[in-house]
C-alpha cells in the first residue's frame, strides 16, 4: 500500500548537514543497542520527512572501526524512516573512477572484523538475503540526482569494506583490485546488512576522494582525503536535495519492506524474550508489543 516517504540520510565524512531543511530540530533517540553516533536532525523538504544522522558525529569524533552501526540503524528506524540514502567517502581501485567523481554502489565485499554485524542471534536466529544488498529504486534516483547536479558518476560499483582506521597496504590494495572491487571504504559494512535486517531499503553513494595505494609511488593521507571531500561536499549536498525533491508523491511498497518474511528460523517456543524486547523497532511487525 502506497504511503508517505520518510528518508533517512546517513552523512559520511564531509557531509554534516542538509541545506534547505525546514522545521529542523536535533532530537536525541535512545536505542537498546547503545549510543548512536549523534542526535538525529529531523525536518522536511517539501512534503518529504527527512531524518539526518552524521555517521561519525558532528565534528567527526567517532572512528570508523568504533561506529555503533546497530544503534544508528535502530535509531533511524525509531525515527520513522522508510528508506535510507547513505553517503560515504571512498577510495578508488580503478583508473577510470577518478577523485571527484561519485559512485553508485551495487555490491559489497565485507572485510571488517570485530564489529557487531546483526541485530539477531541465539533465541531469534534470522537469516536475511544479501544477494542484492542495495535498493535499485533508490540507487537509480540517486544516480539521476548526481547527473542533474552536473556530477560525474560511475554506477554498479563493488565496495570493499575494510576494518580501518589504518589505510590499506599496497599489497592489500592490489589484491582487492584482483577480487573485482572498484572502491574501498571503512563504514558501509555492517551498515548495509543492518539496514536490510531492519527492512529499510538502502542505497550508497560513494564520494571518491583518492586513488588507493595500488598505484606505484602513491599513498593515501588524511590531508588529501579532506581536501577532496571539501571539493565534493557542495555537489553532495545538492545531490541529496535533488534526490529528495524528485521522490514520487507516494511511496510504493518495496520487497525490502518484508525482508524478514521467512527469515526467522527459531521456533516460537525457543524465542529469547530479552532479545525480542530489543527488536521492537527493527522487527516490530514480527515480534509485536512486549
Amino acid at each position: 500500500m502506497a504511503g508517505p516517504w520518510t528518508i533517512g540520510i546517513i552523512g559520511g565524512s564531509g557531509l554534516y548537514a542538509i541545506e534547505g531543511l525546514e522545521e529542523q530540530q536535533w532530537i536525541a533517540v535512545e536505542s537498546p543497542w547503545g549510543e548512536p553516533s549523534d542526535d538525529i536532525l529531523c525536518g522536511r523538504i517539501g512534503d518529504v520527512r527527512v531524518r539526518f544522522l552524521p555517521r561519525h558525529g558532528r565534528g567527526h569524533p567517532v572512528s570508523p572501526n568504533e561506529l555503533n552501526a546497530r544503534a544508528n540503524i535502530d535509531a533511524l528506524k525509531r525515527a520513522g524512516c522508510t528508506d535510507i540514502l547513505a553517503i560515504s567517502a571512498v577510495g578508488s581501485l580503478r583508473e577510470e573512477i577518478a577523485p571527484g567523481q561519485f559512485t553508485i554502489v551495487d555490491q559489497f565485499i565485507d572485510r571488517t572484523v570485530g564489529r557487531a554485524s546483526s541485530f539477531f542471534g541465539s533465541g531469534f536466529v534470522t537469516h536475511v538475503s544479501m544477494a542484492d544488498p542495495v535498493c535499485p529504486r533508490l540507487s537509480q534516483m540517486a544516480e539521476a540526482a548526481i547527473v542533474e547536479a552536473r556530477g560525474k558518476v560511475a554506477k554498479d560499483a563493488t565496495y570493499l569494506a575494510m576494518e580501518g582506521p589504518q589505510f590499506s597496504t599496497r599489497a592489500e590494495s592490489r589484491m582487492y583490485r584482483e577480487w573485482g572491487a572498484d572502491v574501498i571504504g571503512m563504514t558501509a559494512m555492517p551498515e548495509a546488512k543492518l539496514a536490510r535486517e531492519a527492512e529499510l531499503p538502502y542505497a550508497l553513494v560513494g564520494m571518491v576522494t583518492d586513488y588507493d595505494c595500488w598505484r606505484e609511488g602513491e599513498s593515501v593521507d588524511v590531508a588529501q582525503v579532506v581536501a577532496q571531500m571539501q571539493e565534493n561536499s557542495d555537489l553532495a549536498r545538492e545531490m541529496v536535495v535533488r534526490f529528495i525533491k524528485a521522490l514520487p508523491a507516494e511511496r510504493e511498497p518495496s520487497p525490502i519492506d518484508t525482508a524478514l518474511d521467512d527469515a526467522v528460523i527459531t521456533a516460537p517456543d525457543e524465542h529469547d524474550l530479552e532479545l525480542l524486547g530489543k527488536l521492537d523497532a527493527v522487527a516490530g511487525r514480527l515480534v509485536g508489543p512486549m
